[in-house]
Order: C-alpha cells, then structure tokens, then sequence
C-alpha cells in the first residue's frame, strides 16, 4: 500500500477528497473557509449544506472543485416528491454532485422497489443537468447481506456512487467498503464516509476500493500525505 501512494502525486490524492462542512453550527464564515481550502487544495468537491449551495457555486465558480450538497440527510425518510423538489432546486442553484440519503427504513422493510423508483427519479434528474449522484446506504444500520444488497439495487437504480455513511450514526469500516466493492463492481463508485480523520485511515479505505473520501478533515488528510510523502522520500 505505501509504494502505491508514494506514487500518487499530491493533486491526483486531492481529487479524492470531497471536503465536507454539514455541522449544523456551522456559519457563513465556516462555508467560506470550507470553500477556500476546497480551491486551494483541488479538492474533488466542497459538500456543504443546500442553503449555502448559492454561495459555493459562486466562490467555486471558476474552480476545478466542485459543489456538492444533501438530499434528505441525513434520516433519508421524507417522502420521494420532497426529495425530488430538494434535489431540483439544489441543481437549479448550482449543485453539481448530490449525496442522496436513502430511505433506510423501506429498504429495512424490504420495499425495494420503491426504494428503487426514488433513486432513479432523483438519478434521471441529475443526469439530465449533467450531475453526480451519490446515495447513501448508512452501512451502519445494515447487516453484511443487507450492505451487498442495498449496493446492488442503487447501482442498478442508476446511482454513480454508493456512499456508505451520512457519518451521523456510525464509522465506516474497511469491510463496508469492501462488500460493496465487491456487489457493485464496475457498475458504480464508492464513496467512503464516515468519521474518517487520518490519511492512513483514507490510504486504507482507498486501497480496499473507495474512489471518494468524504470528510470534514479533508485538510489534515492532505497534509498528512504530504507529510508521508517527504518521509518516504517523495517530493511535494
């Protein structure tokens, strides 16, 4: 795993990153601050709350990073119409990602198929604005079967990414990312989430399968990097 990172070069490990600011304290400066270091260090995207869409699409306008917000975060049980109408009006301000909570409790109910008719909605929608979505499963509240199964039936829905975590109710684990690796394949991405602070939490999660990281440490993690990098004798 070392010799793999030690291999990436430091914008390539940023692009991995989707730099998140949902505390529910969190203030204009907090979103401004996200933002700024989101640019500054070529972050994948800079996910922030659906109220403060308008402002990020604007500090990011001319950036490579782009915005990404929430949708039904993060219990995932409003009704499909309302998530449908968040995930519109979150595109029509600027949102170019979308991290979709999925109604946890249909699929625990085993109402798959309406778990399945929300995902494509909201995934037809994105798509046709040229957006990326995520859902997330919530790898926390899912046995190992349900993990599998719940991967498989959002990427067959028309998802880009299965996101493991909202980080609310518990960490992400190696394993998660792993099983859904292994149910989805190449049908879609994972997204890794979920109390990840340290690079090599991240280096681990990536090397068992996740394309994203999503954090609110997404400085630190970088910099970490940098740090392994210079002490296992590459460049900055």
């Amino acid at each position: 795993m070392e010799e793999v990172f030690l291999g990436i070069e430091p914008q390539v490990f940023a692009k991995y990153i989707d730099h998140t600011i949902l505390r529910p304290d969190a203030t204009v400066v907090d979103i401004e601050r996200a933002c700024k270091e989101s640019e500054k260090y070529g972050f994948a995207t800079c996910v922030v709350p659906p109220c403060y869409v308008k402002l990020a699409s604007r500090l990011l306008k001319n950036s490579e990073t782009k915005v990404c917000t929430v949708i039904g975060f993060p219990l995932g049980f409003e009704e499909s119409d309302i998530k449908l109408h968040a995930a519109e009006k979150a595109i029509e301000n600027g949102a170019q990602e979308l991290d979709v909570v999925m109604n946890i409790s249909a699929f625990k109910s085993k109402n798959y198929d309406a778990v399945s008719q929300e995902i494509s909605r909201i995934a037809r929608l994105a798509h046709e604005n040229d957006v990326l979505v995520k859902v997330i499963i919530e790898t926390a509240l899912l046995s190992e079967e349900e993990i599998c199964t719940a991967a498989k039936l959002v990427a067959e829905s028309g998802a880009d990414y299965v996101k493991t975590n909202t980080g609310i109710i518990g960490k992400v684990s190696p394993r998660d990312v792993y099983l859904i690796r292994k149910a989805v394949g190449n049908k879609a991405k994972v997204k890794a989430a979920g109390g990840i602070r340290h690079f090599i939490e991240a280096a681990i999660l990536i090397s068992m399968g996740a394309d994203r990281i999503g954090t609110s440490s997404g400085v630190q993690i970088y910099r970490e990097f940098l740090q392994y990098r210079v002490r296992a004798g590459g460049s900055v």
